[in-house]
């Protein structure tokens, strides 16, 4: 059983690790934009797994089995899962009405635009991938303790390919629609069970067909719902 204070500095060790990571990650990707950066980072997920099945001191091919459990029983650790959970759509939310959410916003849609209004692109996209992958530790420091148990192939291309369609369909920038998004595919799988040998065909179709129908997204087409009603 592990104490309540290993577990929260095993968790704080998980986010400092994927924030590392990820400033490493997008220093080296500053100069990529648009799908090519998408394409990239998936890319670096490949090389990733491919280094842990290789390292004899992270399990290498039969991961790392026999993690300590948080001692909160199942009940405890759902509950812990879903505080962490909603309090991230917190910061997200808050983060996307602050300045910072602008300069986002601003460097994403026009970089050279956000440079002329003083906002130093470099930092906020470093910042970008800092606080997301600080987030992707901490996710996956829950799961570790979850399963007590972890492998390369839990994180595998139809995974990647998983998490793009969540943000894709739910719609980019906007966390309620991704919330949405990400619950719907995770549900999913259960529901075309029948066909599971085929999720990265049903996931590429689904993207596909939002990106050509709706290229908003689930929160574009609400907006333009609203925006007919009103």
């Amino acid at each position: 059983m592990v104490g309540t204070s290993n577990g929260l500095i095993a968790l704080l060790a998980s986010i400092a690790a994927g924030c590392a990571l990820g400033l490493v990650v997008g220093f080296a990707s500053l100069r990529v934009r648009s799908d090519f950066l998408a394409v990239t980072t998936i890319g670096v997920n490949f090389l990733f797994t491919g280094f842990v099945r290789k390292q004899a001191w992270l399990g290498g091919e039969m991961g790392i089995s026999g993690i300590p459990p948080t001692g909160l029983g199942a009940t405890g650790n759902m509950a812990m899962i879903l505080a962490f959970a909603f309090a991230t759509i917190l910061f997200s939310l808050y983060v996307d009405r602050s300045w910072m959410g602008f300069a986002f916003r601003a460097v994403g849609e026009d970089e050279s635009a956000a440079t002329t209004l003083g906002i130093d692109s470099r930092a906020y996209k470093l910042a970008a991938f800092g606080i997301g992958t600080a987030f992707a530790g901490l996710a996956g420091g829950l799961y570790a303790f979850f399963t007590q148990f972890i492998t390369a192939d839990a994180f595998d291309f139809i995974l990647s390919v998983t998490l793009m369609a969540m943000v894709v369909i739910g719609g980019i920038g906007s966390t309620l629609g991704v919330v949405v998004a990400a619950i719907g595919l995770t549900l999913l799988p259960e529901v075309i069970r029948f066909v599971n040998d085929y999720r990265l065909l049903v996931y590429g179709g689904l993207l596909v067909l939002v990106i050509r129908v709706a290229p908003g997204g689930l929160a574009g087409v609400v907006r333009k719902l609203f925006a007919r009603a009103s």
